[in-house]
């Protein structure tokens, strides 16, 4: 066995150790996998619906064929490889392995009820669907909540830290440090119910999508209700217009909603990156971690770096498929077949760009010192409360004074107050404006941090 270092693809190599718990569901061996599962349970529902041919199998004739995929190890895996290696047809080869299996399990007489009336495409987009339903359980979506909950705690430790808003880059009305940080939790919550309450769409109607075997080995039967009924079985959800293929469209919405997520984590990084860059943040420091070749004094926010590099890598593939997917000339061509052997790929950098923002979130220090500093010289900021009192009193012309006053000139503590001092308005609004800071004035951020838990719905 060759060693990771020498893999092409960094997630085999270098990544291997973040995708773990992908590579058993997602890989070519998933697959085969899935297929496995798919072919036995037809065989085991054929065999309750009372076919002349196929007399229902007992319990332990049952439970043998589920042990089948149950105990699915590499060296079957690689049995079926080597029937493809010959058939040059990777659902064919599962279908002999299984004929083989039933002979093993003295069930002979059930051989060609296996893969019966099927086309491949009935056994491959449930098999997808099984193994991107077991992924997103098992993986992708305990992962995306915990980066949801690292965010949102995040926002709740700093929710009351003032900090200078930066619009188009420039000194703004003041927010919190936190209520920045819930804008990105309430957005992330928001994909995940998306991605929660997906269907994941299947069909097992034939060739072309309209039962013809079927119906022409058994006419009598409502091969539409046994095809639902077995996908219901599955935790899928039939889809009753198809061609030979499933129509994807499902996956599409999937991966859009995932590189969606993806989108608003990238967004984070950035702005982490930025707030770390200007000191709002530091990182705590490993004793033996290099941050430079050649400047000993740094740490640089790499986890944040890497994450955004990889959320590319990640919807640049799911975006692809999106697209792909959906498109198949007339009852179908081959072009997905390839396609949907990357749903790892897509997943996987998806997987490590959230693993190493969680790694970077761990590592942040709020620096208060800082963001106080920042406030303290942007006095220019309290414009917008004086010159909107100013209307409120009816003074003429209250922006117009207040851009002459403050605009390209740097505003001090004293010259603020010594405007609001000449304005014509009651005591008790001037004497608010003059106690106003730009650390105070902070509208209801602090609040909109305080309630974010109330406002999510994928915490736990």
């Amino acid at each position: 066995m060759t060693h990771p270092i020498t893999h092409l693809s960094p997630l085999d190599g270098r990544y291997r150790q973040h995708i773990e718990g992908l590579q058993p569901i997602l890989s070519e061996k998933g697959l085969i996998h899935a297929r496995v599962e798919v072919e036995i349970e037809w065989l085991l529902h054929l065999s309750q619906i009372h076919l002349p041919e196929l007399e229902a199998f007992s319990d332990t004739q049952t439970k043998a064929l589920r042990n089948l995929y149950l105990n699915f190890d590499d060296e079957a895996a690689l049995a079926i490889k080597a029937i493809e290696a010959t058939t040059n047809h990777d659902v064919k080869a599962v279908e002999y392995w299984l004929k083989q299996a039933l002979v093993t399990l003295d069930l002979q007489h059930a051989q060609e009820f296996v893969h019966f009336a099927c086309t491949s495409e009935d056994i491959n987009n449930l098999s997808h669907g099984l193994m991107i339903k077991k992924a997103q359980k098992e993986v992708m979506l305990p992962t995306l909540q915990a980066l949801l909950k690292a965010v949102a705690e995040l926002a709740q430790q700093h929710g009351a830290q003032p900090m200078l808003s930066r619009t188009h880059g420039q000194t703004a009305s003041p927010t919190t440090l936190g209520k920045e940080i819930a804008v990105f939790a309430y957005r992330l919550d928001r994909q995940i119910t998306t991605i929660k309450n997906q269907p994941i769409l299947g069909k097992m109607n034939g060739a072309v999508g309209n039962y013809n075997a079927h119906m022409s080995a058994y006419p009598g039967l409502d091969w539409v209700q046994i095809s639902h009924n077995f996908i219901e079985n599955l935790g899928l959800t039939p889809n009753p217009y198809t061609t030979q293929i499933e129509s994807h469209d499902w996956i599409a919405e999937l991966f859009q909603s995932l590189s969606r997520f993806n989108q608003i984590t990238l967004d984070f990084c950035r702005d982490m990156w930025g707030y770390i860059a200007w000191g709002y943040f530091t990182q705590k420091i490993q004793a033996n971690e290099v941050g430079s070749s050649t400047m000993p004094h740094k740490v640089n926010p790499i986890d944040f770096e890497n994450a955004e590099g990889n959320l590319g890598l990640s919807n640049a593939v799911m975006q692809h498929m999106a697209d792909k997917l959906m498109v198949s000339r007339w009852q179908r061509d081959l072009s997905d077949s390839t396609v949907l052997r990357n749903m790892g790929v897509g997943l996987g950098y998806g997987l490590i760009a959230y693993k190493a923002c969680l790694k970077g979130i761990g590592k942040l220090q709020v620096n208060s010192e800082v963001l106080n500093r920042d406030l303290d010289q942007a006095y220019e900021v309290l414009a917008e409360p004086i010159q909107t009192v100013m209307r409120r009193f009816g003074l003429e012309n209250p922006y117009e004074q207040l851009k002459a006053f403050t605009r390209g000139k740097a505003i001090t503590k004293d010259a603020i107050q010594q405007f609001v001092a000449t304005l014509k308005i009651p005591q008790s609004a001037k004497q608010s404006l003059l106690d106003m800071t730009p650390s105070t004035y902070l509208g209801n951020a602090v609040a909109q941090a305080q309630q974010l838990p109330s406002k999510l719905n994928n915490l736990s």
